[in-house]
């Protein structure tokens, strides 16, 4: 019998030796798939970070509304998205809203809308605005539909330089905008407002309203 115990005890231990190796070799195995995996996430993290930083400092900012300058268009603590790629290959339109440095506070941000544009007078008189240009050399009165009758106040003309603009909070009784500090330059414009994304019921895209002229 002793015999016959050593004869098999060789098989047994190269089996169990065997069996070890397998083992061994799947934990490899499984390791290795997983460092991979990890591998590949960390790899779309960067990615996602990288696209997100793109589109985040170059294409499209967020930004809140602080103070009522703007209301009722766009109230206090509301959630916007500034598209800041169009004014690199197209002129501010009148009528539309933006977001620019503010020129007396530094680092500042100012949300007015756009009324006056480059080469033209703006003439603020009798609550009215009036815009002079190459098409309307006699002056213009500007209606504002999205104003619902509010007037305007204060007395002001200004001519505007080859890159400036006259802007204004819709808010008029309540902004202090072109009428004090004078015209904004493009360089000083960050963006359009594109979007509002808060609150949820108030959910919009903007676009530059219509005039009559």
């Amino acid at each position: 019998m002793l015999k016959e115990e050593e004869k098999n005890s060789g098989p047994l231990k190269e089996r169990n030796e065997e069996k070890t190796d397998d083992a061994d070799s799947a934990e490899r195995s499984w390791l290795a798939n997983a460092a991979l995996f990890f591998l590949e996430l960390v790899k779309i993290a960067v990615l996602a970070g990288i696209t997100i930083g793109v589109v985040r400092y170059f294409i499209f900012k967020p930004f809140y509304v602080e103070g009522q300058s703007m209301d009722p268009t766009f109230h206090e603590k509301e959630y916007l998205i500034i598209d800041e790629i169009t004014y690199r290959f197209n002129e501010p339109k009148r009528g539309e809203v933006i977001v620019f440095r503010a020129p007396t506070v530094e680092k500042d941000y100012y949300l007015k809308r756009v009324i006056g544009l480059p080469g033209e007078r703006v003439k603020v008189e009798d609550d009215k605005v009036i815009v002079y240009n190459n098409d309307n050399s006699t002056g213009v009165l500007l209606e504002e539909i999205y104003l619902e009758n509010v007037p305007t106040p204060g007395q002001t003309t200004i001519t505007l330089g080859p890159d400036e603009y006259f802007v204004m909070g819709d808010n008029r009784k309540a902004s202090f905008d072109s009428r004090r500090f004078g015209p904004i330059k493009k360089t000083d414009i960050i963006g359009r407002a594109w979007l509002r994304g808060w609150p949820i019921d108030r959910i919009t895209l903007f676009e530059a309203p219509v005039y009559n002229f």
